[in-house]
């Protein structure tokens, strides 16, 4: 496994940003996932008070000191300022959901140090992984892509 990947899975609280109020994007997904196994979840929406029956912060910079790491799974346009918010609070873990990553979000990341993840999917990764996804695993271990 990755290094990236290591020290991502190893952080257990987690900002989520992509977690919509009307509970249909992978970010909600996510944030469930990783809640059901063992990694305390933090919701970043800028609008919504509550998702899911979470309480929600508005921005990261409310969260500086109690995260160890950020899940962005949002359109890659809306990834450039999060990445220089990331950084801003000292935060170096962050994984860019399949579909919210673009070369210039991983140039971005890269200029400012972070250790980055993108292109997998983190269901496939924190454990204990489950079902379908620990088959996933071990064809992308075997070839290096689904």
């Amino acid at each position: 496994m990755q290094l990236p990947i290591q020290d991502f899975i190893k952080s257990k609280r987690i900002a989520v940003i992509g977690a919509s109020r009307t509970g249909n994007k992978f970010g909600n997904i996510a944030a469930k996932e990783l809640t059901e196994r063992g990694y305390q979840v933090y919701l970043v929406h800028p609008e919504a008070q509550t998702i899911d029956g979470k309480s929600c912060f508005s921005n990261l910079a409310l969260l500086q000191g109690k995260i160890d790491g950020v899940f962005i799974s949002v359109p890659p346009q809306k990834g450039q300022d999060l990445l220089q918010q990331v950084s801003d609070i000292g935060i170096k873990n962050v994984w860019l959901q399949q579909n919210a990553e673009s070369p210039q979000l991983i140039a971005k990341g890269k200029e400012l140090g972070l250790n980055l993840v993108y292109g997998k999917c983190i269901i496939m990764y924190a454990p204990p992984v489950r079902s379908i996804h620990g088959f996933q695993r071990f064809i992308v271990k075997l070839f290096g892509k689904l």
